[in-house]
């Protein structure tokens, strides 16, 4: 049966709101937590962006729920070798089973903040695929050398690991990165209720390859207030195509975000205290079939949220899926 989770956006709240929001989310029954990995937040309103293998740490000192990162890039801004022993590190702290490295091919916004170039497409998929490669072999606890055509390792060991290793789920958006999702991850994760790339996933994993997805809602007192706020906040959610991936800033951001009216802003997620609302806004990933759904908070209204989707939501989501099943 699907689970729901809740995502933690290291780009908008401070450490002490994301312990607090994992806190909630756990007394309030959700199943499990996404966290992001940002070295810059997406615009200057968001405002926040701390560091993501501390605040896992810390997390798994205030709840017992599993962890995915949605999504490191082991490529550019942080060698594969440091994410293999963080990584490692975080799955002893939070314990059997509770710890999923999720991987994708980043975004220049985070990547580029040590001079690096920006590598295209085909070029940052090679380099996800060698990475994770890497990551594996370390987390043998072997001893490990490699000379690839982007990384370079020499006779290093990760001394502290999990009794076993963690699972790796690729994002994936596109024939070409989804090609490689099927490759190499053992799920699939993506922000989109693209049913056809779960149907891919699993016809090339089997029938249960998991699958994860998350979206963005925003609670508040009216539906206005809300979409006024999420609006100020994340109009980044709305710009198109590969610019997500390319533009560098948060500046940049802001400025492509000035095309994304706030009508077209409020066709996507919940806005405000209407929990049918909420509950619909889920639709879409259901019927896609995805294993575990995730759900972010836009604004300062997260408690009120997390509660109502304790009291209210998540009991309307899982009897829907106890039907459906």
């Amino acid at each position: 049966m699907t689970r729901f989770g809740y995502f933690l956006s290291c780009e908008e709240y401070t450490p002490d709101q994301l312990l607090e929001q994992a806190r909630l989310a756990e007394e309030a029954g959700f199943d499990a937590l996404w966290i992001s990995d940002h070295f810059h937040p997406w615009t200057d309103a968001q405002g926040e962006s701390p560091f993501v293998w501390s605040m896992i740490g810390a997390v798994a000192h205030v709840c017992d729920l599993p962890v995915t990162t949605a999504v490191t890039c082991p490529t550019v801004r942080t060698h594969p070798a440091i994410i293999a022993q963080a990584a490692a590190t975080c799955a002893v702290l939070l314990g059997e089973g509770r710890f999923t490295l999720g991987v994708g091919s980043g975004e220049a916004l985070n990547e580029h903040v040590l001079g690096d170039a920006w590598p295209h497409t085909e070029r940052r998929l090679e380099m996800l695929e060698e990475a994770v490669d890497v990551i594996r072999r370390l987390w043998t606890g072997e001893v490990v050398s490699h000379e690839g055509p982007h990384y370079t390792v020499d006779t290093a060991r990760i001394y502290t690991l999990p009794e076993r290793p963690p699972e790796i789920y690729m994002s994936a958006f596109g024939p070409k990165a989804l090609e490689v999702a099927c490759r190499i991850a053992d799920g699939f994760i993506t922000t989109k209720p693209d049913g056809d790339s779960v149907d891919k996933f699993r016809a090339a994993k089997g029938a249960d390859a998991p699958t994860q997805a998350g979206f963005k809602v925003a609670w508040g007192p009216s539906r206005d207030e809300a979409i006024d706020t999420a609006y100020g906040i994340w109009p980044n959610a709305g710009v198109p195509g590969e610019l997500s991936q390319v533009l560098p800033s948060p500046q940049h951001f802001e400025q492509a975000a000035e095309l994304v009216t706030r009508e077209k802003f409020a066709e996507n997620g919940a806005f405000g205290p209407d929990v049918a609302e909420h509950v619909e806004a889920y639709a879409p990933f259901l019927d896609a079939g995805f294993d575990d759904v995730y759900v972010a908070n836009m604004g300062p209204h997260y408690a009120d949220m997390i509660a109502a989707y304790g009291s209210d939501v998540l009991p309307e989501l899982r009897s829907l899926a106890r039907a459906s099943s």
